[in-house]
């Protein structure tokens, strides 16, 4: 299966303006990636709280990743300024998605960023495959679930998405054991969690498990 490949664009957005951010991305942002070669779709994760917005889009393969740079940043920068926020971006090859079902209005995520060394990469996606995974999907409200790294740099983001937010409150209990038992049998360490609404869900990447 050939791999494909993410750019997350992590905004830290002034609270009242992520109305306007989203809007801008649906009319405007979603419409121009879409005629860049190569782009499949992208997603918009929002946390109204932290103003933390994540906006992930999917690419066919390395070589459309970077010859979008170019276009992408004058997107970034113009949706930074509707946002009222700052930008830090990643690049990750896409490792799993697997879905039970497409998410609707009212989908949140939780979302997991991890650390290990690079030569032990492999052996946390066996774990995440193996067992997170299959854990996951026995969860009430389960819709979907990915795995994202960066090889070079030895990390990792897990997304787990629940078909309302009500679902993921039920759950939480046992998403964290699942998460404390997978990362005690990968031997890696947990950054960052932290819980999102679903703004925009079409990130359009197939079936990879």
């Amino acid at each position: 299966m050939p791999i494909m490949f993410a750019r997350s664009t992590t905004i830290q957005a002034h609270p009242s303006y992520i109305d306007a951010g989203i809007k801008h991305i649906r009319d405007t942002v979603m419409p121009t990636l879409a005629d860049i070669e190569g782009c499949l779709g992208m997603s918009l994760l929002v946390d109204r709280d932290s103003g933390r917005c994540i906006a992930t889009s999917s690419w066919r393969d390395e070589e459309s990743l970077r010859a979008s740079e170019g276009p992408v940043q004058n997107l970034r920068d113009a949706a930074a300024e509707v946002f009222h926020g700052t930008t830090e971006v990643s690049r990750w090859d896409i490792a799993v998605m697997h879905r039970d079902h497409h998410s609707t209005r009212g989908a949140c995520c939780r979302v997991t960023w991890v650390k290990t060394e690079p030569a032990h990469m492999d052996r946390g996606v066996d774990v995440w495959k193996m067992a997170a995974l299959p854990a996951m999907e026995e969860l009430d409200g389960f819709c979907s679930a990915s795995l994202m790294l960066d090889h070079a740099a030895g990390r990792g983001v897990s997304s787990l998405t629940f078909d309302s937010t009500e679902a993921m409150e039920r759950n939480r209990e046992r998403i964290d054991s699942i998460r404390d038992e997978s990362v005690r049998s990968a031997n890696v360490e947990v950054l960052d969690t932290c819980e999102f609404e679903l703004a925009i869900a079409h990130l359009h990447v197939p079936e990879m498990a």
